[in-house]
């Protein structure tokens, strides 16, 4: 689960960065619908950008063996312009920002997406690591070589593990069983 926090929050982060670039770059107005549309954005990228890759990958492949490498290349970069389109679209339409001009709304737009998911894929490993590390923190988190370095575990922690270790194995704390334990004496 923490993982898929951090990498939605920090893409999340990342794609509100791109979409202002837009606003700025293009007579898209994105504003303040920045935060939804990244919200928007960062949900198609994960989920559904890489079903619409596998999909048109696997129509491309059909005829993959009658082109040239340097065919091949413009066919794969082609349908990396088709998914950023189709993700834009997305946007646009589940989101408040506004398009005013073809060119410079419906086709500047992917090819910005496009460089944006090129620098995001250079530097996620970084940024996801910066990531988590603000998740721990914010979260209170231990990292796993905190209980080797002999700190005491808090008491959740601990009825976690009597817990594995074959205790009443019915999920209640101490005081939850005593309370239930109660209501039969009545």
């Amino acid at each position: 689960m923490k993982k898929w926090v951090v990498r939605f929050c920090s893409l999340l982060v990342f794609n509100i960065v791109v979409l202002l670039f837009i606003g700025w770059l293009t007579p898209a107005h994105v504003g303040w619908a920045a935060l939804w549309a990244g919200i928007v954005m960062t949900a198609l990228v994960i989920w559904v950008k890489p079903l619409v890759t596998k999909w048109f990958r696997s129509m491309a492949a059909r005829s993959a063996a009658e082109r040239t490498k340097l065919g091949e290349k413009l066919v794969q970069g082609l349908l990396a312009v088709a998914v950023a389109f189709l993700v834009w679209i997305a946007t646009v339409l589940l989101s408040g920002v506004q398009i005013s001009g073809w060119v410079w709304g419906y086709v500047l737009p992917p090819i910005i997406l496009l460089i944006g998911w090129w620098i995001y894929d250079l530097i996620d490993d970084k940024v996801e690591a910066q990531a988590s590390a603000l998740y721990d923190k914010a979260g209170g988190g231990r990292s796993a070589g905190a209980d080797a370095a002999g700190s005491t575990p808090s008491e959740a922690e601990q009825l976690g593990r009597d817990e594995l270790a074959g205790g009443p194995g019915d999920g209640l704390t101490p005081e939850q069983r005593r309370m239930l334990d109660d209501l039969g004496k009545d």
